[in-house]
């Protein structure tokens, strides 16, 4: 069987040429259907999806252009036959040396983003999330204010009986205010089932679980008002429990904290095996 050297030498270019791109693509705002990040973790979450993703385009452009290769080059129809060897120690290392090269360099900076985005420590405020069935409560320790949050979508849109809005099912009576430009710490739980606290322009996807405490954090770039969703089947009203982040900036967010003190916060409406979750 011929050398694939032809095969080699206009695959070794295209390679490299791959390599000297991977930075600008990388860091290119391909989104992949994701939410235009706004916080530093958002941004290091896009950036790692990308890489991943061009490793494994890489993988399936290399592997079945070889195998392409392989096929139309040297078909029986060109009188090839095929070849019989045993024991070929170079190919035995290669084909375990460079998935093992492949899987350290993803699992690397993989570790990096995890570890970063799980740094909490010397935080410039905290917020303290506890989850319902189904909505969320919302604790301010620094400013002594406390609150829920629940689905604020129309009766008649769930009902069918209107036109959905443009925010159908992202809606909350109380939207979490936090300031921009300042670590704020997550600290999560919840009351009676596993809840998940998603917002992904703030590449925040924390679970809350009774009877343990988690944290993360987020520094929010700009303001603006970013919307999510609990991401852990919770019950029946699972799809009724949105999240609403109004980032505003920190002359306004004093104003709010002035506004909100005045609030008391009220005992969320008890959940029932038919309730939905709905208003």
């Amino acid at each position: 069987m011929p050398h694939p050297r032809r095969f080699l030498g206009a695959i070794i270019p295209v390679i490299a040429v791959c390599l000297w791109l991977v930075p600008g693509l990388v860091r290119a705002d391909y989104r992949f259907g994701f939410q235009r990040p706004v916080t530093d973790a958002a941004e290091k979450l896009l950036e790692l999806h990308n890489l991943i993703l061009l490793a494994c385009l890489g993988v399936f452009v290399i592997v079945f252009g070889v195998v392409l290769y392989s096929v139309i080059a040297h078909r029986k129809g060109r009188g090839y036959k095929a070849a019989r060897f045993h024991d070929n120690l170079v190919l035995e290392i290669a084909w375990a040396a460079i998935p093992f090269v492949i899987v350290i360099g993803m699992a690397v900076p993989s570790t990096m983003t995890l570890l970063e985005l799980s740094d909490a420590g010397g935080p410039d405020m905290t917020v303290k999330i506890t989850a319902y069935q189904w909505k969320w409560k919302y604790e301010y320790p620094e400013y002594d204010i406390g609150f829920f949050s629940s689905l604020a979508t129309p009766r008649a849109q769930l009902d069918n009986q209107a036109a959905k809005g443009a925010h159908y099912l992202l809606e909350v009576d109380n939207a979490v205010v936090l300031p921009v430009d300042r670590k704020i710490r997550i600290v999560l739980t919840a009351a009676d089932v596993i809840h998940s606290w998603w917002v992904p322009a703030l590449g925040v996807k924390q679970d809350a679980v009774p009877g343990f405490i988690v944290e993360t954090r987020v520094r929010i770039d700009e303001p603006g008002t970013y919307r999510g969703q609990c991401a852990e089947l919770c019950g029946l009203g699972h799809g009724y429990m949105p999240i609403v982040v109004e980032a505003v900036s920190q002359e306004d967010f004093g104003k709010w904290v002035g506004q909100r003190k005045s609030k008391p916060a009220v005992a969320p409406p008890v959940a029932t095996a038919g309730s939905r979750g709905g208003p």
